[in-house]
């Protein structure tokens, strides 16, 4: 083995038993808590739909573990037996080296890639979510979904990296910059064209009916100036039960979507409270900060792979021809830059718990009170059977948002009056 395998191979294998330490240490917190409700708790949920949500939590984590141990053991043997540089060989025979050809052959490779996880997903969809009243996808619907994904992504993503592979060859040492502006613009008319065009090719969107409930959330809009963007429903039932809300986009594309579980579930005065709060993310400007920081991170990531396509040694050291340039650093970057993000996770999940905290004050103080908020909270737990003990560990590598005893905790502690100025 070279430096570069030695290296990756322990960037890997580090993540991977980190992540098994993480899961046992978070089920072993759960069992602690499992045989009857905790005291803070007994609010939330009763006995039974607690011991459910145990299980819930439990069966998934057993899953995650599995999934991860095949995941892993597939990308190992894949990089380091010599067959990802064979099938990226045998795929670019057949789609040539020009920019088009080459990023053929990276979207080909990364389908054939995916397509050994589908067992997978398949799994959690018709077992795991089906054990526990889930699911209500049906398997035509999922296999529409897998091609619509496909055809998605050979429409956008072969010509963003015929693109950026063209750029490399023209622009000399400052390519990344220029990759880098190519990605921002992308990301830019993504955010806006992606809620118009590409969210209602897997769900039907459809404006609240007229009612007391329109009136009641309209009247929220105006209040705190969510002027021109779309409030929505959303057949999230079409696949699942589980409920949520979420603000996306940017100028004419920005909209706020409510799943119909979630309208379903909650009251008027709750589902003005999380509509308060998805607004407090527009307000508050949480979703162009957060673009923000996925340009910072493109950038650094471009670099970092200007930094290995200046090693010659490093595609070859997995097996890749040099004569193929940088689209196998591009491959090899993509499925190894992970292993080193992972451990920047708790910085992101920190930034993004913050941020739910001061969409759920604004939402307290648009509304006047924290109780339907709290409320709110309490039953998308119960109804999703969310994890209510998570180990603080786990919980910072992979909670983005806070649970639900600190964000009733903070609710509490901030008044209405001290929110606002």
């Amino acid at each position: 083995m070279t430096p570069f395998t030695i290296v990756a191979l322990c960037l890997i294998l580090v993540r991977y038993c980190f992540e098994l330490w993480l899961d046992a240490l978070n089920a072993a917190h759960v069992r602690e808590h499992a045989n009857e409700v905790p005291e803070a708790f007994r609010e939330v949920m009763d006995e039974a739909t607690y011991k459910k949500s145990v299980h819930y939590t439990l069966a998934k984590a057993k899953f995650g573990t599995a999934s991860d141990s095949y995941s892993t053991a597939v990308l190992c043997a894949l990089l380091f037996s010599g067959w990802l540089a064979s099938l990226f060989g045998q795929v670019t025979n057949w789609t040539g080296e020009t920019p088009w050809g080459l990023a053929l052959a990276l979207w080909t490779v990364i389908l054939l890639m995916s397509l050994l996880s589908l067992p997978f997903s398949w799994w959690s969809q018709f077992r795991l979510e089906e054990r526990f009243g889930f699911n209500n996808s049906t398997r035509r619907t999922w296999w529409t979904d897998q091609v619509k994904g496909v055809v998605l992504s050979f429409a956008i993503g072969v010509p963003l990296l015929a693109l950026i592979l063209w750029l490399v060859d023209v622009s000399g040492d400052h390519w990344w910059l220029w990759a880098w502006g190519v990605v921002v613009v992308f990301q830019l008319l993504m955010s806006v064209l992606a809620p118009i065009f590409i969210l209602p090719l897997f769900n039907k969107f459809t404006p609240l009916p007229d009612g007391a409930l329109k009136d009641r959330l309209s009247g929220l809009a105006n209040r705190t100036g969510f002027i021109n963007a779309g409030i929505q429903v959303m057949d999230g039932s079409k696949r699942s039960k589980h409920s949520n809300a979420f603000f996306t986009g940017l100028g004419k594309g920005r909209k706020i979507a409510l799943f119909d579980t979630l309208v379903e579930q909650l009251n008027e005065g709750e589902l003005e409270a999380v509509l308060a709060h998805e607004i407090g993310h527009y307000k508050l400007r949480h979703v162009p900060k957060m673009i923000a920081w996925s340009f910072a991170t493109t950038l650094i990531g471009f670099w970092g792979l200007s930094l290995l396509e200046g090693q010659p040694l490093f595609a070859g050291a997995f097996g890749f021809n040099s004569h193929t340039g940088i689209a196998p650093v591009f491959l090899l970057f993509g499925l190894l830059a992970g292993t080193v993000t992972f451990w920047l996770s708790p910085l992101s999940s920190l930034w993004s718990r913050k941020f739910e905290y001061e969409a759920d004050a604004f939402a307290s103080g648009a509304i006047g009170e924290s109780k339907p908020m709290i409320t709110a909270l309490r039953k998308l737990n119960r109804e999703n059977l969310s994890n209510l003990t998570p180990h603080p560990w786990y919980s910072g590598f992979h909670y983005d948002h806070p649970a639900l005893l600190e964000r009733e905790a903070a609710l509490k502690a901030a008044e209405p009056s001290d929110l606002h100025s």
